[in-house]
């Protein structure tokens, strides 16, 4: 989850089987989730939540327990599948061209309108960030996105990211490939569910992104389209790169160093645990600024294939 504010983009609420969640409006993260116009949280127990933008956690990160949980179970399922021959060879990446369906939440008098040139670009942002397109230093992933349907909403309710359950149910499209994207007026930038959630609920897999992110959006410093790549990376399976701390464990991808808490603008030079390496303030999963992103690493890129073969191939 990203969040607005100086930001760190929001944290996620990380239970096994939740989603995550940044927030773009600057100012401090809510640490308390908003209500939806029946007063029941807009997000559901089984989501976890992640701002990007706040100075203070809006969230929990996973237990060390329930990591070692979804690591354990992730590689049961590669293995399983590999025995099959539905999994890539030892040393082979997955890759796959992922259908996108935007959805525009908006207002019952149009608010929060964007542009079907913004959306080619968010496309074409996404398409670049998971090609490593923006860093020598940075992994092809393997993965590309295409645009395979706009729909467009006018209520006032769903537009703010109310009963947001009930209207993700009702309108979201594909199979467990597809990515949706739902574009809401909220005090977070995003919010995104994991892949091992979608067996139990597929019908809210996708992630919420606030509107004015996209690229040419009026969310300063997070207009640049990255808030779709960084809610994506949570759907593909990638923790924020501080998540556990300093531990050797930290976020389960050993090229990206361990991190003590999330990034704000971009502090070249920022080292917030005495293990080896400096923050990697660069990358996609951090919460840095939109022009301070510009990389996967490839042990991300080797965790998105074991995610995408174990629960969404």
């Amino acid at each position: 989850m990203r969040s607005f504010v100086t930001r760190p983009r929001a944290f996620a609420v990380l239970l096994v089987g939740t989603a995550l969640a940044f927030s773009p409006l600057g100012g401090q993260a809510e640490a308390k989730l908003p209500a939806d116009a029946t007063g029941n949280p807009c997000y559901s127990p089984a989501e976890s939540t992640s701002a990007r933008g706040g100075q203070e956690a809006d969230h929990r990160e996973l237990s060390a327990a329930e990591q070692k949980a979804v690591e354990a179970r992730t590689a049961e399922l590669v293995a399983a599948k590999r025995a099959r021959g539905l999994a890539p060879a030892p040393g082979k990446l997955a890759a796959a061209n992922v259908p996108v369906y935007i959805h525009v939440m908006r207002s019952s008098t149009g608010a929060g309108d964007v542009t079907a040139s913004q959306i080619t670009q968010q496309i074409a942002e996404l398409n670049q960030n998971f090609a490593g397109g923006e860093s020598s230093a940075a992994a092809n992933t393997g993965f590309t996105f295409s645009l395979a349907g706009t729909y467009r909403y006018n209520n006032s309710t769903w537009h703010r990211d109310g009963q947001s359950t009930t209207y993700r149910a009702q309108t979201r499209k594909g199979g467990k490939n597809a990515l949706n994207i739902w574009l809401v007026n909220f005090s977070y930038l995003g919010i995104a569910t994991f892949p091992w959630d979608y067996a139990s609920n597929p019908s809210i897999d996708g992630i919420r992104v606030q509107y004015s992110s996209l690229p040419g959006g009026s969310s300063t410093n997070f207009n640049l389209g990255k808030t779709a790549t960084h809610e994506a990376g949570h759907w593909f399976g990638l923790y924020h790169t501080f998540q556990g701390g300093c531990t050797s464990t930290n976020d389960s991808v050993s090229d990206t160093p361990a991190q003590g808490s999330a990034s704000s603008g971009c502090p070249t030079g920022r080292d917030s645990c005495s293990l080896p390496g400096l923050d990697p303030i660069r990358n996609y999963m951090d919460y840095s600024y939109d022009s301070c992103y510009n990389q996967f690493t490839p042990g991300q890129s080797t965790r998105i294939s074991n995610m995408w073969t174990a629960y969404r191939a």
